[in-house]
């Protein structure tokens, strides 16, 4: 995998803007990666697992490059890691997603029944704040 281009999308990105290089590389070293290339061996899409593959996986960094979209490449990449047998028979899934509901639903995933019961440390701005000091 292209691991400076998948930087370079996911520091971007509405979720992880301005994450610094080396968390990156510490959450990718720490995740299973899945992701394609076109013929000429250009990344053009890339999703990782956080998991402790036996009970508990969450989806992260789901994203096809600008120029492929509209190709299934989202829904076949999605496919895939549902289908990795390392992730077989996890009692949950979980995933958060401002603009992707209709995909994931196709996919199986469902609005969390007890959204209650979830609870959260989230720091937005994280990445940011780093980046000033």
């Amino acid at each position: 995998m292209d691991t400076e281009t998948i930087y370079q999308f996911i520091s971007q990105s509405y979720w992880a803007k301005d994450m610094p290089r080396p968390l990156f590389d510490k959450a990718l070293a720490n995740s299973r990666c899945y992701g394609y290339v076109d013929e000429q061996g250009k990344q053009v899409a890339f999703a990782r697992v956080i998991t402790d593959c036996a009970t508990f996986a969450y989806l992260a960094d789901v994203f096809v490059m600008p120029d492929y979209r509209g190709r299934g490449l989202s829904k076949k990449l999605v496919k895939q890691v549902l289908d990795d047998d390392e992730l077989q028979g996890l009692r949950r899934m979980m995933l958060a997603t401002k603009d992707a509901h209709g995909l994931y639903k196709q996919l199986g995933f469902e609005p969390v029944l007890y959204p209650e019961m979830l609870m959260q440390i989230w720091q937005p701005g994280i990445y940011q704040n780093e980046s000033e000091k």
